[in-house]
């Protein structure tokens, strides 16, 4: 699949580039996606429903909260992976961020599942305030992790291994956070869902604070941070950075995959409940969701190397659109209709870990053509694609729901079909779209051999 189209020096191979990762390593890293992760999928898969159904906010001042949040904070994003890019610290690039924005992420995440006893335009506003400022913060921890993979390790292998592991933790954060979360908040809200969400938004901030700074301990950068052909001027950066076929490809793809993700976590709450009129299937679609991910974290790395990276994802995707356009004609035998469901979501999830894979390889060919890597430039560039990717899926969902009119109290036949559009039609047409963008995937070359930091005299702090 990866073509060397680079000849090797004489400073060492591959293999001698950088260190083998232990263990610890690898799991502190797989991990470090399931704290962060945890964060995420609660805030994509209930905080809409908390909005809407615990703090009464009007759905459509939601939708549009959610959108504007999100393109606020994907557009900070850049600006993170150039500080990123040009951090100089005795801890490298990428963990200073680990270590002293872990502790805000955690606050402003307990203060977004708070819902104050004000009148409704406050609570918008505290609304406005907690969850802007939450996707602001939390960027300081995405991308510095996004940037972290091609930082410590160039062998292909570790990179599918880690991509593995790293698939693995997303899905364990998805599976506890949605099969777990209603069940979690009754039980400690007592029956009142103000103070079981702000428990769990407790609980999780803990989570998440305990695993960021293991990850900060045991994940050290030791590939050299190349720019001896750096141009000067940020703009020249983004420019080149769009100028890198691979990075384009795969910022469309997330885009793409996570428009069908933020509206499949988002309409599924409703979709269960009105429906299939089975409000108990909401905590099993949305961990199916993560369990077949993390189905597909084992299969993936000899599946993506066996059919090369554009084949692969070709076929999953294929199979998961033959697969789900049946599932409406199943929707009264539930056992067939999870069985179905099941089948599509661990194809899918294939392409997620191919997605963590491609996004390594894109600092590969950047250095290829630009002799510079950028991690933390081109890991904001693929952030800020998932992040609005996320945010118009979310925000099709509630738009829709406010034109059908949605109100909890009462769902009338129309809302209901329109439900039931909003669950199918995205995860359809949206995947058609993404085989197209996945065809035009370069091949990448590997890296110029060179000494890695630990066995170079050159110090490591920059």
């Amino acid at each position: 699949m990866v073509a060397s189209l680079i000849p090797a020096t004489n400073v060492g191979t591959l293999a001698e580039r950088t260190p083998e990762l232990p263990l610890r390593t690898k799991l502190a890293f797989g991990f470090g996606d399931f704290g962060q992760g945890l964060l995420w999928n609660i805030v994509a898969a209930f905080l809409l429903v908390f909005y809407t159904d615990v703090a009464m906010l009007p759905v459509a001042a939601v939708g549009t909260l959610f959108f504007c949040a999100r393109i606020l904070d994907a557009g900070f994003d850049t600006f993170v992976g150039l500080l990123v890019d040009r951090t100089r610290s005795r801890w490298g690039r990428a963990r200073p961020y680990f270590l002293f924005a872990t502790a805000p992420v955690a606050v402003l995440f307990v203060l977004t599942f708070w819902a104050p006893p004000w009148n409704v335009g406050a609570r918008l506003a505290w609304a406005v305030a907690t969850f802007g400022i939450f996707g602001l913060a939390f960027s300081l921890i995405t991308i510095p992790y996004n940037a972290l993979m091609p930082m410590i390790t160039e062998r292909p292998r570790e990179r599918f291994q880690l991509s593995g592991l790293r698939s693995a933790g997303t899905s364990l954060s998805v599976i506890l956070a949605t099969a777990g979360l209603i069940p979690l908040v009754d039980w400690l809200g007592r029956g009142d869902r103000k103070a079981g969400f702000l428990s769990v938004a407790l609980i999780a901030a803990g989570i998440f604070t305990a695993i960021m700074l293991n990850l900060f301990v045991n994940c050290r950068e030791t590939v050299p941070h190349v720019e001896a052909g750096r141009p000067k001027g940020v703009w020249r950066d983004i420019h080149a950075m769009l100028r890198n076929r691979a990075w384009v490809v795969v910022s469309v793809f997330t885009f793409l995959n996570f428009v069908r993700f933020g509206a499949l976590l988002s309409v599924t709450a409703y979709f269960a409940i009105n429906v299939l009129h089975k409000p108990w299937m909401i905590s099993v679609l949305l961990p199916a969701v993560s369990g077949t991910l993390l189905l597909g974290s084992v299969i993936a790395p000899p599946y993506l190397r066996r059919l090369g990276m554009r084949r692969a994802v070709t076929l999953a995707l294929a199979a998961s659109i033959a697969m789900t356009t049946f599932l409406p004609l199943l929707e009264q035998r539930p056992q067939a209709f999870l069985a179905l469901y099941l089948a599509a979501q661990t194809c899918l999830g294939l392409t997620m870990t191919a997605i963590f894979a491609m996004a390594a390889e894109t600092v590969d060919y950047h250095e290829h053509m630009f002799g510079i890597r950028d991690e933390g430039l081109l890991s904001a560039g693929i952030s800020f694609a998932l992040k609005v990717g996320t945010a118009l899926g979310s925000a099709v969902i509630a738009y829709g729901l406010a034109y059908a009119h949605y109100a909890p109290t009462q769902v009338t036949t129309g809302v209901a079909h329109m439900i039931r559009g909003l669950y199918y039609v995205p995860a359809i047409g949206v995947t058609l779209l993404q085989i197209l963008c996945i065809q035009f995937y370069p091949s990448i070359p590997r890296p110029a051999a060179r000494p890695c930091i630990a066995n170079s005299k050159t110090p490591s702090r920059r």
